[in-house]
């Protein structure tokens, strides 16, 4: 469930949406195959139908057992499509020339469905038969726009939060995890005064940088930061966001992160980790599949824990990913529109057993298990969730280059102040592209 820097890049500049007509929903009852008021039930037979779906380079395999087992009940041909990276400028780029899927794997937030233009070119899933089967709050915490649901969501969304080295911890004394941010600080000082880097950063390869300043960004995220943002009532450069940058600038400053700070990568991250060079990472979800491409759940329960961080406490941020959903789009054809929804309620439901154990992911429904190989950090994160907040991807009305501009300063091109300035610039431009209130 890599981010890549397609999946937190500015959302395309769009202009006023136009006011469409919703297709009527359609799919089945999660996990029973029967026909649900709207919706088409999951066996219904779809010989010489052909659906595609478009996936990114790092969600073409993920739907495999889902297909499989679809194609397998209803006689339907299931084609995946992978749209190079970045692969949201792609879609949006086909789209807009009239070029659309059935179905694609589409990042659930508010911004990222103004992009697509949701009430024109997307199915809306109101009522679909599987969200009463959502674990805890995620029916309500993404996928929506306008107050109409637009996305399905498949695996648990990610949240940022610090991965750990266990035995690093233990080697140096350390029993007990951060309960807030000063905490945070205070033990990698700790750390760095024996000798070894409490944090290691990707400088290179970009994206992850905004992760130090949204988990920042938490507690008063929680208090309606971005709804303020949104308003243009409070800005990047007011002192919230800005001491966030200030202060990540100040924990590169003195030393806590790497020295190649300005040259790893990604894979340089996770070898750091694991390999117990560095003591702890800030990242999301797919950072963890970098790490069981190379050690056994086993190796990973021994070694890598997490725990999610906030200013004043253990609050996540949670950002939901390209991976992490599909969206259903109005193609002018009702049997294959009712046959895309008739797809998605297969995969939660009937389907949904055989995707989570292929997958080895945490379940997301109701009386389908998680797998005895998902690794307990993956569970610890899915467990935070539901006292997360949302991140700026989740909440904010456009997602500006903040992590570009980061970047920058990591390099040494920009300071704390114009990385602010930058970023407030670019936000104001796409909000009032977008028609938002303020700008």
């Amino acid at each position: 469930m890599k981010i890549t820097r397609s999946a937190v890049a500015a959302v395309a500049v769009v202009g006023a949406l136009a006011l469409a007509g919703c297709s009527d929903p359609g799919a089945s009852d999660a996990g029973s195959g029967q026909q649900t008021a709207g919706w088409p039930a999951q066996d219904t037979k779809l010989d010489g139908t052909t659906l595609t779906i478009w996936a990114a380079q790092n969600s073409n395999k993920t739907p495999e057992s889902v297909v499989q087992g679809f194609e397998k009940l209803t006689g339907a041909t299931v084609k995946v499509v992978t749209i190079p990276d970045p692969y949201e400028q792609g879609i949006q780029t086909k789209v807009a020339t009239g070029d659309k899927p059935d179905l694609a794997f589409w990042q659930p937030t508010a911004s990222e469905l103004t992009a697509l233009n949701a009430t024109t070119n997307l199915q809306t899933l109101d009522g679909a038969p599987w969200l009463e089967n959502y674990t805890g709050n995620l029916k309500d915490i993404t996928g929506l726009l306008d107050g109409k649901r637009y996305a399905a969501l498949v695996t648990t969304p990610a949240v940022i939060g610090v991965y750990y080295n266990k035995e690093v911890f233990a080697k140096n004394g350390i029993t007990s995890t951060p309960k807030s941010w000063d905490d945070l600080v205070a033990l990698a000082k700790q750390l760095k005064a024996k000798g070894v880097d409490p944090f290691y950063e990707m400088g290179a390869d970009k994206w992850a940088t905004q992760w130090w300043v949204q988990a920042q960004l938490a507690d008063a995220a929680k208090d309606g930061l971005w709804d303020k943002v949104n308003k243009n009532e409070e800005k990047f450069t007011d002192p919230t966001i800005q001491g966030s940058i200030d202060a990540y600038k100040k924990l590169i400053d003195d030393g806590l992160f790497n020295a190649d700070i300005k040259t790893a990568t990604f894979a340089d991250q996770g070898d750091a980790l694991l390999g117990g060079k560095a003591a702890m990472v800030m990242q999301v979800n797919s950072f963890f599949n970098e790490l069981q491409a190379s050690a056994s759940t086993a190796e990973l329960d021994k070694k890598i824990g997490f725990f999610p961080i906030s200013p004043s406490g253990n609050v996540g941020t949670f950002i939901p990913d390209q991976s992490n959903a599909l969206v259903a789009f109005k193609t002018g054809d009702a049997k294959r529109e009712a046959a895309a929804r008739q797809f998605l309620a297969y995969w939660l439901g009937d389907g949904y057993q055989d995707f989570v154990k292929a997958q080895s992911t945490v379940s997301l429904i109701k009386g389908v298990d998680t797998p005895s190989t998902v690794p307990q950090a993956l569970k610890d994160v899915a467990a935070s969730i539901d006292t997360s907040v949302g991140s700026m991807q989740a909440l904010a009305v456009a997602n500006p280059d903040l992590y570009l501009n980061l970047s920058d300063m990591i390099q040494g091109t920009k300071t704390p102040v114009q990385v602010a300035k930058t970023t407030q610039d670019q936000f104001a431009q796409l909000a009032k592209a977008q028609g938002a209130a303020g700008f």
